[in-house]
């Protein structure tokens, strides 16, 4: 990843980090550690990650080495399955004031006001959230995903209101403003749950960061935040907002957010409460291989403690129409062989977590591919609606049907398997027995999902 300097930002020459890629392990050992199974310390990972530190560049020929042994690991762990979910992205609001320098999903908060200034953001009503999710049943789907912005006025439940609506001056402590002060009351974070959870679809939703504006000005746990999104429908938690889990990475790209051991926490207090979670990476912005690979032990060390993560998802970031790319702290995202090395790395670091994703939207199709053979074994899924990757300027679209996958999945020789969100369920799909549609869905009968025309999933009013 290379940076450029831009005039009207950070000069990246200011950004100084205490944790570089040096270490005094060799590839050729940290490598045979990984062909022969055995756990991999961080300087393990470095080494593998750079195809070694003893040289500038990744070097074709190590990188071949490493991609090939986390193949075989793949295959060892998993098998030759390639699993997608039926789903559905329902984000809930654009509105936000935590400006993320990676991110360009948010809408600054106070223009949804009554009277505010134009955006391009929504905010859809719990009624408005529930009419998309029963129209989009019939589809097929048997997921949910809902990742939202921090509106100032959604609050965990009308306790939670009251709480907030205390503070001398909330808006500033506490980063709350009442509902009637915007144009759409998005509800609370329970009414939202409950209007998402219908037809026993599996509600996916409410990262850390969203669980701590659920708890913000409030000494609850996240234990019992999430307990209570739990009995109101929630089934499992994306473990989004994670970045980079280290720090002095965060101090620079999301100084407002949670840091690492709140991402922790927030995480073990979903886990606690009984949900699944998923963990995620988003690299290739200002950190260095030693932040990912650090970023991976976090997330081992969590699973060894827990046990309740699903699924580990890289995100390589999209850097255009964001702030890191326009204040000139960037010039791009991560190369392929980043891209390729991450997901290798992923699959030997992480001895643990069973499932490592590939992702359409971030990678398009030929690379999401590609990356099946680098230890990746899930491709999303079909998601009805993206917003976020899109705003930032992704390329790669927002839908994908079953048929879709069955091209994509026989292109590469390997079997198709409709899963669950927790992976629990799977449904094999024969390139040969069409037509495609999905079957795991509580309205699923392997209809084909563009028979009709993919719902609204975006509110007309702001």
């Amino acid at each position: 990843m290379s940076s450029g300097h831009g005039a009207s930002g950070p000069d990246p020459s200011d950004v100084r980090f205490e944790h570089v890629p040096e270490t005094d392990q060799s590839f050729e050992n940290a490598l045979a550690k990984a062909r022969a199974g055995e756990r991999l310390s961080v300087d393990d990972g470095v080494e593998l990650l750079t195809t070694g530190t003893d040289s500038e560049g990744i070097d074709p020929g190590r990188k071949e080495l490493v991609l090939e042994a986390a193949d075989r690991r793949r295959a060892d762990v998993v098998g030759e399955d390639v699993t997608f979910v039926a789903n559905l992205n329902n984000n809930v609001t654009t509105a936000c004031n935590t400006g993320c320098l990676f991110c360009n999903f948010k809408d600054t908060a106070h223009r949804f006001e009554t009277g505010g200034e134009e955006h391009g953001g929504f905010t859809k009503p719990p009624a408005e959230s529930r009419r998309i999710v029963e129209e989009t049943l019939d589809y097929g789907i048997s997921e949910v995903c809902s990742v939202s912005g921090l509106h100032p006025a959604f609050a965990l439940d009308d306790e939670h209101h009251e709480i907030l609506a205390s503070y001398d001056r909330p808006a500033q402590e506490v980063n709350y403003k009442p509902p009637e002060r915007y144009e759409v009351d998005p509800g609370t974070y329970l009414e939202q749950i409950d209007a998402m959870s219908v037809g026993g679809v599996h509600l996916h939703s409410m990262t850390p960061e969203e669980a701590y504006h659920a708890r913000r000005g409030t000494d609850w746990s996240y234990e019992s935040v999430y307990r209570k999104l739990r009995e109101a429908g929630l089934d499992s938690a994306p473990g989004t907002a994670a970045e980079i889990l280290v720090d002095e990475v965060r101090d620079v790209i999301c100084p407002g957010k949670i840091d690492s051991a709140g991402w922790v926490e927030a995480m073990e207090g979903a886990m606690n409460a009984g949900l699944d979670v998923t963990a995620t990476i988003m690299y290739g912005h200002v950190e260095n291989e030693r932040h990912r690979v650090m970023h991976l032990d976090v997330v081992r060390e969590l699973q060894d403690r827990t046990g309740g993560i699903t699924e580990f998802v890289p995100l390589s970031f999209v850097h255009q129409n964001t702030p890191l790319y326009r204040r000139g702290v960037v010039d791009g995202g991560a190369s392929d062989a980043e891209d390729e090395l991450m997901i290798a790395v992923s699959r030997l670091f992480l001895d643990n977590v069973d499932n490592v994703q590939s992702s359409w939207v971030k990678y398009g199709n030929a690379k999401a591919l590609k990356l099946l053979n680098c230890g990746a074994n899930d491709l999303m899924g079909t998601i009805l609606s993206e917003e976020i990757t899109k705003r930032a300027g992704g390329q790669y679209g927002e839908f994908r049907s079953v048929a879709d996958y069955v091209d994509m999945v026989s292109a590469v020789g390997r079997p198709l398997v409709e899963r669950s969100t927790d992976y629990r369920r799977r449904h094999r799909i024969g390139p040969d027995d069409p037509p495609f549609g999905p079957h795991l869905g509580p309205r699923a009968d392997g209809t084909p999902m563009l028979s009709r025309s993919p719902p609204s999933v975006t509110a007309d009013d702001d």
